[in-house]
């Protein structure tokens, strides 16, 4: 009994000594009551890999046995995508480095909704094929009455794309030079055209282009005449060009790149062109984009002529630009919800705004922030509206505020040396988030210099 005894202690010293002997097994890890949630949200693989990396820690001695479930759970993401929300406060309501229109609440329900099976493309009654996204369809239409038919695809440029495919490749498709714009991130629309197999025939000159060019430029090879809405840029001075209705009855299809995704006039903006405006005055063709000022999801528009647009919907390139479930659900719960967030920071009052900013200038300033309140100008962003500024207000702090809280999720912007942040497209119920997060950067570590700024 007594080297029985011995034996045992001797083992129990050596299972102390070497921490390998310590280490709990990973099945044994893995039914741990604790990481069950864990499991059915990120899956066993990546659950399995954090439990390793914690075996590692109870190895080297730098984690005991019995705090591995909760290392886990400390170690594997907080959400199920990289993808990191924030706070816009920039002043640019639809940004597109931030994923454009943030979408609304019935939006979002509708995408939890349909994100299991749905009957995206079955009639339940009888059990067979359906037009895709249907429901999402004539809630466009009847958005746009002056449509005779739509469809969607899955961005502004696919749009273009699919009805230059369809209606002009190998032929010629007439455009002013005036309007050809660059779009984002270096892309070119005269590149995004040739692309599809039509050839560009240019008319008039960067500031002047009239009636008579493009009737000298349609000919036998003409698919159709283009007109695009120079939306992210303004021309001013000696200039002059043609509107749709001046190009009906030439024998050839005139389509209309409106860009912004506005849909019906909107006094807010009086200068920006609108689907249902662009249609009765004459276009044949409509695209614009679904995640700019509609407010959706992103998302290719097309609305006009029943033929034109059935053309392009059976066309084997639509089958490639198709969206998914989930951007219909989104998109039809955009077009029947009266309000969105792009729809309501376009609408901010000012003053609104000013007192918000107030209030939250003194809840910082209380806790030994130095801040201000100044006046300032918002826009429209994403390449939507270049010319209008919206009166608003921000909160301004010191420069070197910047980049810890756009690493903490508040996103400003820096003008003058001072970084300002917007609320115009932060709801009100988030401001508290906004003021305690400024907080917790400035406790966090030294920042720059706290001189305030005032109007």
């Amino acid at each position: 009994m007594r080297r029985g005894g011995a034996s045992t202690l001797r083992d129990l010293s050596l299972t102390w000594k070497d921490p390998r002997r310590r280490v709990p097994r990973t099945d044994t890890v893995l039914a741990d009551p604790a990481l069950t949630a864990a499991l059915e949200r990120h899956g066993r693989d990546v659950v399995r890999s954090a439990v390793r990396r914690a075996q590692d820690r109870v190895r080297d001695g730098s984690l005991e046995p019995g705090a591995v479930p909760r290392a886990v759970l400390a170690d594997l993401p907080r959400h199920a995508t990289s993808l990191r929300p924030v706070l816009n406060c920039t002043g640019a309501v639809l940004h597109t480095n931030l994923g454009r229109a943030p979408l609304s609440a019935a939006a979002v329900e509708a995408i939890t909704a349909a994100a299991g099976s749905t009957d995206v493309e079955m009639d339940l009654a009888t059990g067979r094929r359906a037009r895709r996204g249907r429901a999402t369809m004539a809630a466009l239409q009847a958005a746009v009455p002056a449509a005779e038919d739509v469809h969607v695809v899955n961005n502004g440029a696919a749009a273009l794309v699919l009805a230059a495919t369809a209606l002009a490749a190998g032929r010629e498709i007439v455009v002013s030079r005036g309007e050809l714009v660059e779009i984002g991130d270096g892309f070119r629309l005269t590149d995004l055209l040739e692309s599809t197999g039509a050839r560009l025939r240019e008319v008039g000159t960067t500031n002047r282009t009239h009636r008579r060019d493009y009737l000298d430029a349609i000919g036998p090879q003409t698919g159709f005449v283009l007109k695009v809405h120079p939306s992210n840029f303004v021309v001013q001075g000696f200039t002059s060009g043609v509107e749709p209705a001046e190009l009906t009855g030439l024998g050839v299809p005139v389509v209309v790149d409106t860009g912004s995704g506005l849909l019906a006039p909107d006094p807010l903006l009086p200068d920006e062109p609108d689907a249902g405006s662009v249609l009765r005055s004459g276009a044949d063709l409509v695209t614009s984009s679904g995640d700019k000022l509609l407010g959706g999801p992103q998302a290719g528009l097309l609305l006009g002529r029943a033929d034109l647009v059935e053309r392009l919907r059976r066309h084997p390139l639509a089958r490639a630009l198709r969206v998914d479930k989930l951007t219909l659900a989104a998109l039809e719960a955009t077009l029947t919800t009266a309000e969105n967030p792009t729809w309501v920071a376009l609408r901010a009052d000012p003053e609104e705004l000013r007192r918000r900013v107030g209030l939250l200038a003194a809840a910082l300033t209380d806790q030994g922030v130095e801040t201000g309140v100044v006046s300032t100008g918002a826009v429209v962003g994403g390449g939507g509206a270049p010319g209008v500024e919206l009166p608003s207000v921000a909160l301004d702090l010191p420069e070197g505020l910047a980049r810890p809280l756009r690493e903490d999720g508040i996103v400003g912007r820096v003008e003058k040396g001072r970084l300002l942040l917007d609320l115009r497209c932060v709801p009100a119920a988030r401001d508290g988030e906004v003021r305690d997060r400024v907080l917790a950067v400035v406790r966090r570590g030294p920042a720059a210099s706290t001189t305030s700024g005032n109007d």
